[in-house]
């Protein structure tokens, strides 16, 4: 496994009336404009019809955001939401058939007995009234944490309708081989909560012994960014390292990505962690960065926009601030570019607009959508 790592020159050029700035990419000049600002550590979006775009920042609240990047007060009827260290209202995705039920689900910190945890919810977006009703909680992580780390959370719809939703260790790397409690999983439901019978550890009444019913995958540390192969339907996640080793996995049902028995990369102040970055029966990923960029939000970009690019894995970055873009061969990655470094903003989330741009959060207070676009 090659980490391989293509360094830009930017040129940036300024104009003040439309809060744009060019930046040169390996195959394209790249606009960056910025279609809203003024929100709090936004964290996850998603584009409704009619131009419109949802946008959660992680304090709690919920924009609907207009055409013209105006947004007005947040959504109405949303859950109590922890805003606890990393953790708020998080990400947000439409129901694959939101235009005749208009359900929308969302990842939040959902305080309880015993601190917060990671929980998705689903309810019906009335855009008009700017609220939300007939709230359902799907899936709640159990047992919750008085931490604020490692909340996960990214919410993708397989082909088969069915939900994935990523879950982190809560920072109890302790923990996250305890497959009895959720931490650290993938969790796969139907889109009404209820566990699918072919979930890999549900095919007994009553589930497996010592396994939650609901886990798709095992061993994860934190998933911040997943997203669906264009081509071949599989689900695709990167994960926080420790100092070093973020990764991308490809999670198949029940196997053991090893956190933290196996990692690359080491303590925070160094030192090994577990038994080293191979074991028999755990999983190896496909991909890894030492030093880690922090990685957030993760989309292929498919679009007619940016036509070098398709195929291509985008990848948000907090700590390097920048957005990698990655080459791939099958389940190979072969390049890596990183984009963007002289905006100087930690990218939270990244999506493909239903345009063919590509759309980008970032994690500031105040933060903002940014949308890429070819510069002639």
């Amino acid at each position: 496994m090659r980490r391989l790592s293509v360094m830009l020159l930017a040129i940036v050029v300024s104009f003040a009336a439309r809060a744009e700035t060019v930046l040169r990419t390996d195959h394209y000049r790249v606009r960056v404009v910025t279609v809203a600002e003024g929100f709090q550590h936004p964290w996850g979006m998603a584009f409704l019809p009619g131009g419109r775009m949802l946008v959660t920042e992680r304090p709690g609240w919920l924009r609907i955001v207009g055409p013209d990047g105006r947004f007005g007060p947040p959504v109405a009827g949303m859950p109590k939401i922890g805003a606890v260290g990393q953790g708020g209202l998080l990400d947000v995705a439409l129901d694959p058939f939101y235009a005749s039920t208009h359900l929308i689900y969302f990842t939040f910190a959902e305080p309880g007995p015993g601190g917060v945890g990671t929980a998705v919810a689903r309810g019906r977006l009335d855009v008009a009234g700017n609220r939300v009703t007939g709230v359902q909680v799907l899936f709640s992580q159990k047992p919750k944490s008085n931490s604020g780390r490692h909340f996960g959370s990214r919410i993708v719809f397989g082909a088969d309708g069915r939900l994935f939703i990523t879950t982190g260790d809560r920072g109890e790397s302790q923990r996250n081989q305890n497959f009895a409690i959720n931490r650290g999983q993938v969790i796969r439901l139907e889109r009404d909560g209820r566990i699918p019978a072919d979930n890999p550890f549900a095919k007994n009444p009553g589930g497996r012994a010592g396994y939650r019913p609901e886990a798709w995958s095992l061993g994860h540390r934190n998933p911040q960014g997943a997203a669906r192969h264009p081509l071949t339907g599989k689900l695709w996640l990167h994960e926080h390292g420790a100092q070093g080793g973020d990764e991308i996995n490809i999670p198949a049902a029940g196997k053991n990505y090893g956190w933290p028995i196996i990692a690359y990369g080491e303590h925070y102040g160094g030192g090994k962690i577990g038994e080293g970055t191979h074991k028999p029966g755990l999983e190896q990923p496909i991909y890894y960065w030492d030093p880690s960029i922090a990685p957030s939000g993760m989309a292929f970009y498919t679009g007619d926009k940016f036509p070098k690019w398709q195929g291509n894995l985008l990848v948000g970055a907090l700590k390097f601030r920048l957005l990698v873009r990655l080459e791939l061969d099958g389940e190979r990655v072969v390049a890596e570019e990183r984009m963007l470094e002289d905006l100087g903003d930690r990218i939270r989330d990244v999506r493909q607009g239903p345009d063919g741009f590509v759309y980008l959060l970032t994690d500031d207070d105040p933060g903002r959508v940014l949308r890429l676009e070819p510069a002639n």
